[in-house]
């Protein structure tokens, strides 16, 4: 029939056709106004109480009731007491299919209320033939039949065999971990159309075997057999409380398995409240990992920013966003953006918000040209410098190796001497383990700016305190591995990964600011900072694991079996198959677990300004060639002195 809600029902097996019309039944329940369904729900109770009340006679005279006389009056006083108690408690508001828990409770208190206002009538009112017992099996009847209506409704609705769309798929699910994240995460799967739950995982044996909301928990043993006989495509952990090493030991484990790995956000991450499907996202690299972060001293943190005017260089960047975040949490007196980027510098700032009650001042500004940075320093007179503008991409600054040396180079030099002069206390520069030995133009410059600092240092120490940080990559920021290959895992792939034998460190943006504030704050000037990056980790092993947690599997070369490839494109200009933190040997611990100290060599600032200013001229003629060569000679230079001087003393 045109215009119907109901769609003609396809070919097909009985099963099949009786799915069709529970799916439509279904949809044309969903469809109707709010006021047809309140008014279907009103008659509905209507009916309950009225049959309840009729099977309240029956069982107190033992015989099938037939209302007579003032009996009449019992079935009037019924309706007239409930429905109205019923819509003032909200019955006939709440959607019950969502809501369990609550469905069960209001259900309570309504009859509950109507229960002892109907009793108090029939005993006030003592109508002759009708039994006092009648106001107290009555309400108890009622209460069943309500409930048990309102949960045969919310399952029908609910029910994952029923989904909107026969297309659509169906994802069979268990949660790992039976805690109070996982209870609530399995009530909103229960609500969920394409979601079915076969079942919890749980490491205590106390719980292993026992049924919660109906389902079985299971040992981690049983796994694999949940996954073949249930079909099982999805695994989702509610485990917030986990460190990051529980939560690395646990994807470590569930890796062989052909299913989805998601995950709830940790502790800190949730807010506080119900969980829900939308809470669940995809396996973090920081869980793979398994590095649990240590916790900031707070004298440390606060010692160059509480109460002073800090500047931050790059502000929009990964890094410069994330310090400018920290540093407004140390509460400073004023916090000033610097970056060339209109469109960073605006996130950066709006994304501060009103900045508690810190004065934020955004301005823009090249480091590089010669001036500027100075001109900023003056009219803000800083306390604090974290210098993190820098071009940081290794295959974008080797194709354009003029603009990353001034921008890198020059705008670090710039930036220094402005401290200088503006009597800046502290200058703390963010470098990276690509300095260490550098094949690439990216990592050389980054190494001429620790250079610079160095001499600086030297020479004029105790008028503005030098110091650098140097680590490794960072998850999560622009043009990192990661986002790479998630996006390349939901194309279909392929994955691909420049040498099978990469290997790179990793650490998180926000550990990593951490640490580098809390270095700064131990610099006594010239200060060379090595993070602690645990392990290096294999692109190739990373890729694996990526692929294998979203549920897929890694394509066989040979066979072609599989789901995504894995390609070898061949390492990018600059690149290197390892990377280190340390040109010398023997770095010293500091007070802080994760942050060590190194003594490197460099050169005089009075030599170093001949060589800057030789570099600057090159830099205006665009002369590539001769800047790679000035550039790479000083570099190795310094590193081929510091090895010879290493076998002398040995």
């Amino acid at each position: 029939m045109a215009g119907s809600t109901f769609r003609d029902s396809p070919g097909g097996s009985p099963e099949d056709s009786f799915s069709f019309f529970l799916r439509n039944f279904r949809q044309g329940l969903l469809s109707l106004p709010v006021v047809v369904k309140q008014l279907a729900a009103l008659l509905f109770d209507s009916v309950a109480v009225l049959f309840t009340l009729w099977l309240a006679f029956s069982f107190r005279y033992e015989v099938w009731h037939v209302p007579a006389g003032g009996q009449w009056a019992a079935y009037l006083l019924a309706l007239l007491l409930s429905l109205p108690v019923f819509w003032r408690m909200g019955m006939y508001r709440s959607v019950f299919r969502y809501s369990e828990v609550h469905a069960i409770k209001l259900i309570i208190r309504a009859v509950a209320v109507y229960g002892m206002l109907f009793f108090a009538a029939l005993v006030l009112l003592k109508i002759r033939g009708i039994p006092r017992s009648a106001g107290v099996f009555q309400p108890m009847m009622l209460f069943l039949v309500l409930l048990g209506s309102r949960e045969l409704v919310r399952v029908i609705l609910s029910r994952p065999a029923l989904q909107d769309s026969p297309a659509e798929a169906l994802k069979t699910l268990l949660i790992y971990g039976v805690g109070s994240a996982g209870v609530q995460l399995a009530g909103a799967i229960e609500a969920s159309t394409n979601h079915e739950l076969a079942g919890f995982i749980d490491d205590d044996p106390k719980l292993q075997g026992r049924t919660v909301k109906g389902l079985k928990v299971l040992s981690f043993d049983q796994v694999p057999e949940a996954i073949e006989n249930r079909g099982v495509t999805d695994i989702l952990l509610a485990i917030p409380s986990a460190g990051r090493s529980r939560r690395s030991e646990i994807l470590k484990a569930l890796q062989p398995f052909p299913v989805h790995v998601r995950t709830l956000p940790s502790l800190d991450d949730m807010a506080s409240g119900n969980v829900s499907i939308n809470d669940i996202k995809a396996v973090e690299i920081e869980d793979l990992l398994g590095r649990d972060p240590v916790k900031p001293d707070p004298s440390l943190f606060s010692r160059n920013i509480a109460g002073c005017t800090v500047l931050v260089t790059g502000a929009g960047g990964s890094i410069g966003s994330e310090l400018c975040r920290q540093v407004l949490a140390a509460g400073p007196r004023k916090l000033v953006l610097v970056d060339h980027s209109e469109l960073n510098l605006h996130n950066v700032y709006t994304g501060l918000g009103a900045g508690r009650g810190v004065d934020i001042v955004p301005v823009l500004c090249n480091v590089a040209e010669e001036g500027r940075i100075a001109a900023v320093c003056e009219a803000q007179r800083p306390h604090t410098i974290f210098h993190a503008a820098a071009y940081k991409h290794v295959p974008m600054v080797e194709i354009n190796p003029v603009e990353g040396v001034r921008n890198n180079i020059m705008g670090t030099f710039h930036a220094a001497t402005a401290a200088l002069e503006c009597q800046v206390d502290n200058f703390i520069l963010v470098s990276t383990d690509k300095a260490v030995r550098p094949i690439s133009v990216m990592g050389a410059s980054k190494r001429f700016c620790e250079i610079i600092l160095q001499a600086m240092a030297e020479e004029f120490g105790r008028e503005t305190c030098f110091s650098m940080v140097r680590f490794g990559n960072v998850l999560g920021s622009s043009g990192s591995v990661v986002p790479l290959f998630r996006r390349q895992i939901q194309e279909g792939g392929p994955v691909t990964v420049t040498h099978p034998e990469i290997t790179r460190y990793f650490m998180t943006i926000p550990e990593a600011v951490e640490l580098v504030i809390q270095a700064g704050a131990m610099a006594t000037g010239g200060d060379v900072f090595l993070l602690d990056m645990g392990e290096p980790v294999r692109i190739i092993e990373l890729a694996r694991k990526m692929i294998e947690l979203s549920g897929l599997t890694v394509r066989d070369d040979l066979t072609g079996n599989g789901d995504i490839a894995i390609e070898i494109i061949g390492l990018r200009p600059g690149e290197k198959l390892h990377e280190e933190l340390l040109i010398g040997d023997n770095p010293r611990p500091t007070m802080h677990p994760r942050i060590f100290k190194a003594h490197e060599e460099f050169i005089p600032w009075v030599d170093l300004r001949e060589k800057i200013a030789k570099l600057s001229v090159i830099l205006e003629k665009n002369d590539v060639a001769g800047m790679k060569e000035e550039l790479f000679y000083l570099v190795r230079s310094i590193s081929l002195q510091a090895v010879e001087d290493k076998q002398d003393l040995l």
